[in-house]
């Protein structure tokens, strides 16, 4: 994944599940004028409480939220969308995978015709 490989360079960019867990705060917050608690987050990722909390904690290590670690209730989100600048970048090997999967793609749709 390319975050992963990112990461293990120094750039800070969020795997896909701190993403997630991101989406899902800002979500609640803007849907339900409430924070989301950890019970309803593992709820919705399917994670485990620990992997919850990490993620949170690496959305605190790179200040996309503000949390003191007690309650939910009480996180502050600082950035509520990936940087522009911390997306992933894909290499040539994967930007090729990705183009013939779509170029397959087309090829079966067309002759399911």
């Amino acid at each position: 994944m390319a975050s992963d490989k990112n990461r293990g360079r120094g750039i800070n960019i969020l795997t896909d599940y701190e993403r997630k867990v991101l989406r899902i705060v800002y979500n609640f917050n803007s849907g339900r004028r409430r924070l989301p608690t950890v019970h309803e987050l593992t709820v919705k990722t399917g994670k485990a409480r620990s992997d919850v909390i990490a993620a949170l904690d690496a959305l605190i290590t790179f200040e996309y939220i503000h949390w003191d670690r007690s309650d939910t209730s009480k996180i502050i989100i600082l950035e509520d969308w990936e940087r522009e600048s911390e997306k992933p970048v894909l290499d040539e090997q994967e930007v090729q995978l990705i183009e013939e999967a779509i170029l397959n793609r087309t090829r079966n749709a067309d002759l399911s015709r």
